[in-house]
């Protein structure tokens, strides 16, 4: 069984036309990254994964983004044995509420993706406040953008993984993942789910700095906390099978020294971690 609880909705449904085509070099060190992306290209690269949660942010502060909703439902819709769709809200619009519900009881879709750095909102305001007591009353988990973003504008103050600390406290019932190890704050993140029994972390997005991972993973296991992090791909930055080529070369940084490995039967159990039901979620 293998989940990837990180995974981002295609930008188009059929080919993507020349003009629209986009690049990213900043997003991984290692290589550029297609930004643009097909159905197919998802398909293709999720052949090897049993189910995916898919999702995508909500970016207007202006108004609901009710269309992108639509777009989440009708990409899950297309493989419904396969696919778990995340709903998402800007906090701070006007029907932010209304529309949680509507995604949640109309078009079926079974959490929440949230990126208060991207959205640029204040996880801790009472707008949000408001999203996680929703969130929390009707089962649905949250998977929040942690740790560090290229993008300018966005504020890592509010991409801090102690900030989580604060919401699972306050809302103590909340299923929440933390993405990619909140890195590079991984020791924050390691104490924050070793300390909440509903609160986990995702592997997205990480192997491709060789040594924070490495890093991350051992602080993981010397804490205890290996079994609370889930996999992840962060598609399209990277695929599924890359992430899992990445995790089995954890201690390649360490090779030939005297440091302490992470256990490879703990990482093939991360591999292959259910996190359906850990996150509330039943298998579709």
């Amino acid at each position: 069984m293998i989940v990837d609880v990180h995974s981002h909705v295609p930008t188009h449904r059929e080919l993507v036309p020349a003009e629209e085509f986009v690049e990213n070099a900043k997003w991984r060190p290692d290589r550029v990254v297609a930004a643009t992306t097909t159905w197919a290209d998802y398909e293709a690269a999720f052949a090897g994964v049993d189910v995916s949660i898919a999702f995508t942010i909500a970016r207007d502060r202006e108004q609901v983004d009710r269309e992108l909703n639509d777009a989440v439902a009708a990409f899950v819709a297309a493989a419904p044995g396969r696919r778990i769709g995340f709903l998402s809200v800007h906090p701070e619009v006007d029907g932010a509420a209304d529309e949680l519900e509507r995604a949640h009881d109309e078009l079926g879709l079974k959490g929440v993706k949230l990126g208060p750095n991207y959205q640029i909102f204040d996880p801790l305001a009472p707008p949000a406040l408001l999203v996680y007591e929703l969130a929390e009353r009707r089962g649905l988990p949250i998977l929040f953008h942690q740790g560090a973003s290229p993008v300018r504008e966005a504020p890592l103050r509010y991409a801090h993984p102690l900030l989580m600390d604060e919401v699972a406290t306050r809302f103590p019932e909340l299923r929440i993942v933390m993405a990619h190890l909140g890195h590079p704050w991984q020791r924050e993140t390691i104490v924050t789910i070793r300390k909440h029994p509903h609160v986990y972390a995702d592997v997205s997005a990480t192997f491709y700095r060789p040594w924070s991972f490495y890093e991350g993973l051992r602080l993981a296991t010397e804490w205890g906390a290996l079994d609370k992090l889930l996999f992840g791909s962060d598609f399209p930055i990277a695929t599924p099978a890359e992430t899992i080529a990445g995790l089995r070369r954890v201690n390649d940084p360490i090779a030939g020294t005297a440091l302490p490995p992470v256990p490879l039967d703990a990482i093939d159990e991360l591999i292959h971690r259910d996190a359906l039901p850990l996150l509330g979620l039943e298998r579709p």
